[in-house]
């Protein structure tokens, strides 16, 4: 035999089962090593899944807030519309999520955290303020308050010491905060 590599055997275009990747060398049947990636090839790999988790991360975030913030204007209405029905069937009181989530117009959700805020509603009588506020300032950056007039009020979230973000005793009531659109 020669010195040299030989060919590997062919069976109708396609190498021999028995010696697939096999080489003879110097009358020896020698493995074919088979090379992976560099590391220069990983590198750029890896660094290209940075720049798109850099770059994706940060509006996944967004999203995720505002739709959070979407839900909790939402769900601020769904608890005045549960008002003006409690109001009719209550004697002309208005009630706190306790007493909605009892008469059966709130889901029992609302007693705690929904889509990262947390309601709350403060009831007296003929008056009540409902207040959402985010748990975090990653779950939303506003917090939102609406009273009878049903207009829904939003403003900057600073931190979790304002609770409630939204006196019921503004005057008129309900009155702290742009309106939402």
């Amino acid at each position: 035999m020669d010195d040299h590599l030989h060919s590997t055997p062919v069976v109708d275009g396609r190498l021999a089962p028995d010696h697939h990747n096999v080489y003879i060398r110097e009358g020896k049947k020698v493995m074919k090593s088979n090379r992976g990636f560099s590391l220069l090839e990983l590198l750029i790999v890896v660094a290209i899944i940075l720049i798109i988790a850099t770059i994706a991360i940060p509006s996944l975030l967004r999203s995720r807030q505002a739709a959070n913030e979407s839900s909790a204007v939402a769900n601020v209405r769904t608890i005045n519309t549960a008002e003006v029905t409690y109001l009719s069937s209550a004697g002309g009181n208005y009630g706190g999520v306790p007493e909605l989530v009892t008469a059966g117009l709130l889901d029992s959700r609302f007693t705690g955290a929904v889509s990262g805020y947390a309601f709350s509603v403060t009831a007296a009588n003929s008056n009540y303020t409902v207040n959402a506020e985010p748990k975090t300032t990653n779950t939303g950056r506003f917090g939102y308050m609406s009273g009878p007039d049903a207009v829904v009020r939003y403003a900057t979230y600073t931190s979790a010491n304002c609770s409630p973000c939204y006196p019921a005793t503004a005057t008129p009531a309900g009155s702290v905060g742009a309106p939402v659109q």
